[in-house]
């Protein structure tokens, strides 16, 4: 690990400031992804930001009735609340089919939605890799890449997205809210705050220099019936080869996110439109585009198959 220096900020607009003046400075809060980096220098920070002394980790109802959720909430705490798991029942199981008990007690929301990729070309220096390293090459394209995704990918990366949280807070048509180093705020619609990799795969998210997350917000409940399912190679602390996020309407209107597939959480409206067709039909709908390799052409047909187990407990539970 590198040295670097290290400073607590006393509210969000100082840690913008202190982030956007400051080259190659981070926020750090629970590290859990973080200071693994670190310690492999694929992340070289010269200058620690610690924000868990920002009053930022309480889950309050809004005046529309949705829910608000402070950037330093614990993906332990946001999965156990009560609300989430009355009202947003497929975010809380998607929490907790993340990582271990261990990591969900310091990992936050916000460092949950900008965890990097569990790519091993990413996490093998000796490898080339545009995320890492931009314009080294992408050594998965002709590397193993059985875990890797198939939708959003380009020719300079087809690293997958790790996140279970962020598959459902897509589902449920979250927004990002910020706070820049001028005290201007944003709320940015969760299907524009990850980004595709394109050219630009070291470019992850829609953040401006300095920018950090203060909350996210849910909009109010839509009712029907939640449901996650994540496929993996074993069943605990591992991450998903697919993962589906699943509302059921009572009356139609169903919805569905996908994980382990995508360059980033993946939705479509098209794949959405084609629930009342049965699980084939919304797989192949997600799928329009896909991209595979040799090793991981088998995540159409596992895409497929978890779709159609999830209605099939949807039959059982009706």
């Amino acid at each position: 690990m590198k040295p670097f220096t290290y400073s607590r900020a006393t509210s969000a607009q100082e840690a913008a400031k202190m982030a956007a003046s400051t080259q190659g400075a981070r926020f750090i809060a629970g590290g859990t992804n973080l200071l693994d980096l670190m310690k492999l220098q694929i992340e070289t920070p010269t200058h620690l930001i610690d924000v868990n002394p920002l009053k930022l980790d309480q889950i309050e109802k809004t005046t529309d009735g949705g829910l608000r959720i402070g950037a330093l909430v614990r993906n332990t705490d946001l999965a156990a609340d009560k609300v989430v798991r009355r009202d947003y029942g497929v975010l809380s199981r998607a929490l907790l089919s993340g990582a271990s008990g261990q990591l969900r007690n310091k990992a936050t929301t916000a460092g949950n939605l900008l965890q990097r990729t569990r790519c091993p070309y990413f996490y093998d220096t000796r490898m080339p890799c545009n995320k890492r390293k931009p314009g080294s090459g992408c050594g998965a394209l002709q590397g193993m890449s059985r875990n890797l995704a198939i939708l959003g990918v380009s020719d300079a990366c087809i690293a997958q997205h790790p996140s279970d949280m962020a598959v459902a807070m897509r589902l449920l048509d979250a927004t990002v809210d910020t706070v820049g180093a001028d005290g201007a705020v944003r709320s940015i619609p969760i299907a524009d705050f990850h980004l595709l990799p394109g050219d630009t795969p070291h470019v992850e998210a829609a953040l401006k220099a300095g920018e950090i997350i203060t909350s996210v917000t849910l909009p109010k409940p839509i009712g029907g019936t939640h449901v996650y399912r994540k496929v993996r190679d074993r069943s605990s602390y591992a991450f998903a080869l697919v993962s589906v996020a699943a509302v059921f309407g009572k009356n139609g209107g169903s919805r569905f996110a996908f994980g382990g597939i995508g360059a980033k959480p993946w939705r479509t409206v098209d794949a959405d439109a084609a629930a009342g067709s049965g699980a084939k039909a919304v797989a192949e709908a997600a799928l329009a585009g896909a991209r595979t390799t040799h090793h991981n052409d088998f995540k159409k047909k596992l895409v497929e198959q978890t779709l159609t187990s999830l209605y099939r407990q949807k039959e059982a539970r009706a």
